[in-house]
């Protein structure tokens, strides 16, 4: 049973100190992790794993396993006795992109994080990805694909160096990116990763989407018409904060049936290089978008 293996995997977790946790995924772990969060991802609610499953199990019938489920037909309402009450949903992420298909009939893959989160969804009513699972989904894809190939893309006219440290750091975790420009013909079976300051990329189809705000993108931020200014939402789409200079934005979204498009970007050079150094696994965890000002992450959506 899957509760079975997962229970006793978490128990060697704890006599073998460092051997199991959230860090370091390597491609080819057959480990998978199930996570359950409410608002954003900013309380943890349960987890299972990392820890093997049993093979033909199913993304709903793993949670089934674990917990209490109320569904309406491949709608999931209620988790663990918490149901969803308007405005909230809960959302449903495999590997950090949201599942197009009934998770009833998915099947889990081996690397796969599962992440459930119960969130307002006045803003907006679908997220397509978010970036809080990372290196997934680079090194094991989601449920419709196994593993995307992927481009980094960066800005034309200025220092390539941060497009170089972003192909660098996905390579410390086991994924080789090929480079190209930013509007580089192609890529439409690509997943992508968008290098440079905001007014260098926000020509890229995906991009045009944050431009349009969350309810378009899934992204609780916009940049200003200039690109020199970054405004933070809360979750009913409201601006929260204006940052200027030097602030960083990584984020995720989706455009039509490609695979996801992730921005290292922000409001200048310096904004774009604190963007990059954010870019690891211990900032980003449980995050659906990350801004960075003065080398702080500050999740999205934010606070009230």
């Amino acid at each position: 049973m899957p509760r079975l293996r997962l229970a006793i995997a978490l128990v060697l977790c704890a006599v073998t100190v460092g051997a199991c946790g959230l860090g370091g995924s390597k491609s080819g772990d057959d480990d998978v992790t199930q996570l359950v969060t409410r608002d954003f991802g900013t309380t943890k609610i349960d987890q299972q794993g990392p820890a093997p499953t049993e093979a033909g199990d199913t993304v709903l019938g793993l949670l089934q396993s674990t917990t209490k489920v109320v569904a309406d037909g491949s709608t999931v309402t209620s988790i663990g006795g918490r149901a969803a009450k308007s405005p909230q949903t809960w959302t449903l992420f495999v590997n950090g992109v949201a599942l197009k298909d009934d998770p009833a009939k998915v099947k889990v893959k081996g690397g796969d994080r599962i992440w459930w989160d119960l969130r307002n969804a006045t803003a907006a009513p679908k997220i397509l990805a978010v970036v809080g699972s990372y290196p997934e989904p680079y090194l094991h894809g989601s449920g419709e694909a196994k593993r995307w190939p992927l481009r980094v893309e960066c800005a034309r006219n200025i220092d390539k160096a941060p497009c170089d440290a972003v192909a660098e750091a996905l390579g410390k975790v086991g994924v080789i990116a090929g480079q190209s420009l930013v509007g580089a013909d192609g890529g439409r079976t690509n997943m992508r990763v968008e290098v440079g300051p905001w007014d260098y990329v926000r020509d890229d189809r995906a991009a045009r989407l944050l431009d349009e705000g969350p309810g378009r993108s899934g992204v609780y931020a916009r940049f200003s018409a200039d690109g020199t200014q970054l405004s933070l939402l809360d979750a009913d789409g409201h601006v929260t904060r204006t940052l200027g200079a030097g602030t960083g934005l990584i984020a995720a979204t989706r455009y039509a049936d490609e695979p996801p498009t992730w921005f290292v970007t922000g409001t200048d050079v310096a904004g774009v290089q604190s963007a990059v150094r954010a870019l690891e696994e211990g900032a980003l965890s449980r995050r659906y978008a990350l801004a960075i000002s003065k080398d702080r992450g500050i999740a999205l959506p934010t606070k009230p």
